[in-house]
């Protein structure tokens, strides 16, 4: 069996009203995705999604005539690919979804079939005001979420924590909370600095009184021997890692104990045969490996496979704050949005990653140039 075609369509999905997440001043008006297919000569396809695969145009003869499950050596390829050009990692969980058909198990199992479930935590994006934050904490607990994300980034941190302790007195122990600051990178249009120590310092004394399970990218990405000095001087877990691009940078973060919980997304960096390692290295290291998930809904469905196979994570990302963010615009891409059952996504015995794509919605919002 060869890899006989990979194509690469472009979409968008019109968003209106407009997303404000957090991290991004400018309003949303569409959602793009990229969905790569790998076919081989026998009629199988692996399908994946989550990074424009730029730079990857050119590069599609470095695979195809090739056997697709020689997963390691693509995996390589892709890595050079990576250092001389764009990140093109979705045609690793091609690869995945398609050696999962071609064998007839879900990823999952593949890769060690260690759950076929997780818990997930509620991820919100929007900034609202204390009452509406209070709210919609409410509406997570009674969806069944065990755990929320509260998005931090106002004009000055004591307006996050007054919501989040609007959040904290609705909700009590009821939710599990942790926080993401927004201070390990930007957007290209944003020139704000990151925090400072002493900012992330005086940030983290309050949510230690809140009890935050943990406190996501406090720092700047490349300030790892802050990361660490925080996570030495507060009870808190510091997390971070989702925009990391070297798998070498994982390993160093994990030796020198920087980050007390590894959140790297299998679109982003590495695929799923890349993280599979850094998984394995965070567990041995007593660290918490659970992946950022905000790409699209077949990104996810990939982080998920990757977690549930392989980690021993307490929750799982599920980006999820209606109306703004609804599951039909998160997962339009596919023919079913991806629920959850008591609070967990739960995968199942199909082959590959047991999803398939809303060809018709697909073929509307293809985008021609």
């Amino acid at each position: 069996m060869k890899i006989a075609e990979i194509r690469l369509t472009h979409h968008r999905l019109p968003l209106d009203p407009p997303f404000r997440p957090s991290w991004d001043f400018r309003p949303r008006h569409h959602f793009d995705a990229t969905i790569v297919r790998v076919r081989t000569d026998e009629g199988h396809e692996g399908i994946g999604s989550g990074d424009a695969m730029l730079g990857f145009a050119g590069h599609e003869h470095l695979f195809v005539g090739e056997d697709p499950l020689r997963l390691e050596r693509h995996f390589r390829i892709l890595s050079n690919i990576q250092f001389h050009g764009g990140r093109c990692w979705p045609l690793d969980l091609a690869l995945w979804d398609l050696a999962g058909k071609i064998t007839g198990q879900p990823v999952w199992k593949l890769l060690g079939g260690r759950t076929d479930r997780i818990s997930a935590y509620a991820s919100s994006a929007t900034l609202r005001d204390d009452a509406e934050m209070a709210e919609t904490a409410v509406r997570f607990h009674e969806a069944g979420f065990a755990a929320m994300k509260v998005r931090f980034h106002r004009k000055d941190w004591r307006d996050d924590i007054r919501a989040l302790e609007a959040i904290r007195g609705e909700v009590g122990d009821r939710l599990t909370l942790m926080v993401d600051c927004n201070q390990g990178w930007r957007m290209s249009h944003d020139d704000e600095p990151p925090w400072t120590f002493k900012d992330a310092l005086a940030v983290a004394r309050e949510l230690e009184r809140l009890g935050i399970f943990w406190m996501e990218e406090p720092l700047f990405r490349g300030d790892r021997e802050g990361m660490r000095r925080l996570s030495d001087a507060t009870d808190l877990r510091i997390a971070g890692g989702e925009m990391t691009r070297e798998l070498y940078e994982f390993r160093e973060m994990i030796e020198a104990r920087c980050l007390d919980v590894l959140q790297p997304d299998a679109a982003l960096v590495g695929g799923i045969t890349g993280l599979r390692r850094v998984a394995i290295m965070a567990e041995e290291a007593g660290i918490l490996f659970t992946p950022h998930t905000w790409t699209n809904g077949l990104g996810m469905v990939a982080n998920a496979h990757l977690t549930a196979g392989l980690a021993a994570a307490p929750f799982i990302e599920y980006p999820f704050d209606p109306p703004e963010w609804s599951l039909e615009r998160r997962d339009y891409m596919l023919a079913e949005p991806v629920r959850l059952e008591d609070g967990r996504i739960v995968l199942s015995d199909a082959p590959g990653f047991g999803v398939a794509l809303d060809e018709e919605r697909l073929e509307r919002s293809l985008k021609l140039t």
